[in-house]
């Protein structure tokens, strides 16, 4: 037994420590954000242990109904999504509580109400579970201002006002990816402690990348700025190297790799969706945050996506976001309109 080795494992930056640290950075704080936070990482070593076991466990499948997308529920998304539930109302932090599989939001109950507002989707991607393809939880945290009931109201903000977001990839490897708004910080499961551990420290986007990932399916809905830019990934006209298509088809994945690699995912606006696919609070938003805090930009075809101010819990909108300069570029086509 190599007994080096294990001392050096125990002097490891968790998930737990890390955010320690950064509350005693305010002499004010309560310790309230800690933990939520230690909910949600509970929330996601649960999801991640269920993930692995789904196809032993009969978990993959159909639950027989239809979430508020119209999207036929497997059962693991229901699993995951009462997991999250039950695990940010039992912190005692939150009270208002929007996830994609339920129609309205949940109020928390008074006394077990806290000053936080959570957005999240518990299982993205889950199509994907069948095919082993990697899917995650993605989330963003709002501050309640107020003490009266909550409402609706309380979630719908432009995502400039959240104070954190993150997602959660069940993948090869289990990697959640955080931003307090003081940078992006990733860490690994390690699955013999149990604990998230900071391998990722300080992610910082590349300004520029060479992967381009989109939905090329859609190609014929698409409008001119969108068309344009693929065209000029594909046959660049500047003398410069073709872009590489990487499109997994489970946002976590493609925004994760395009965090680390560099490059653009675009989500657009076509005929058949003309407000976009995707859905600005727990998806949108919590992405864009991220993106902005990697050095990245985040951009819906018309404005900064974290300025948008949605009027509905369950709202679409389109999305372009990755590296500065290849969103500076998308930001030109759509400015030449």
């Amino acid at each position: 037994m190599d007994h080096a080795a294990d001392a050096h494992r125990t002097d490891l930056m968790t998930i737990t420590r890390f955010v320690l640290n950064e509350q005693s950075k305010y002499p004010e704080s309560r310790g309230d954000f800690t933990i939520l936070l230690s909910h949600i990482v509970l929330g996601c070593k649960f999801v991640c242990s269920a993930v692995n076991k789904a196809g032993l466990a009969k978990l993959i499948g159909l639950a027989g109904e239809t979430n508020i997308q119209g999207e036929e529920q497997k059962k693991l998304d229901v699993l995951s999504n009462d997991v999250f539930v039950k695990a940010l109302v039992s912190s005692g932090r939150t009270s208002v509580l929007v996830s994609e599989e339920d129609e309205e939001a949940t109020f928390v109950e008074p006394s077990k109400r806290g000053k936080y507002c959570v957005v999240f989707d518990p299982l993205d991607g889950s199509s994907n579970i069948d095919c082993g393809v990697s899917i995650g939880t993605i989330f963003g945290i709002y501050t309640l201002d107020h003490t009266d009931e909550p409402t609706t109201e309380d979630v719908l903000k432009p995502g400039n006002e959240m104070v954190a977001a993150g997602y959660c990839m069940y993948g090869s490897s289990c990697m959640l990816v955080l931003s307090t708004g003081t940078g992006v910080h990733g860490f690994t499961l390690d699955p013999s402690l149990g604990e998230f551990i900071l391998t990722h420290p300080d992610i910082k986007i590349p300004n520029k990348g060479n992967i381009y990932s989109v939905n090329e399916g859609n190609a014929q809905n698409w409008d001119g700025p969108t068309t344009k830019y693929v065209e000029k990934c594909k046959f660049p006209k500047d003398g410069s190297h073709a872009k590489s298509l990487r499109y997994v088809g489970s946002m976590v994945a493609d925004v994760h790799r395009t965090l680390l690699y560099g490059g653009i995912f675009l989500y657009p606006a076509d005929k058949k969706s003309p407000n976009g696919k995707l859905r600005v609070l727990y998806e949108v938003f919590p992405m864009s945050f991220l993106m902005e805090q990697a050095g990245g930009q985040a951009f819906t075809g018309k404005k900064r996506a974290l300025d948008l101010v949605p009027e509905k819990i369950h709202e679409r909108s389109p999305i372009f976001l990755g590296s500065y300069d290849d969103v500076e570029e998308i930001k030109a086509l759509y400015a030449e309109e």
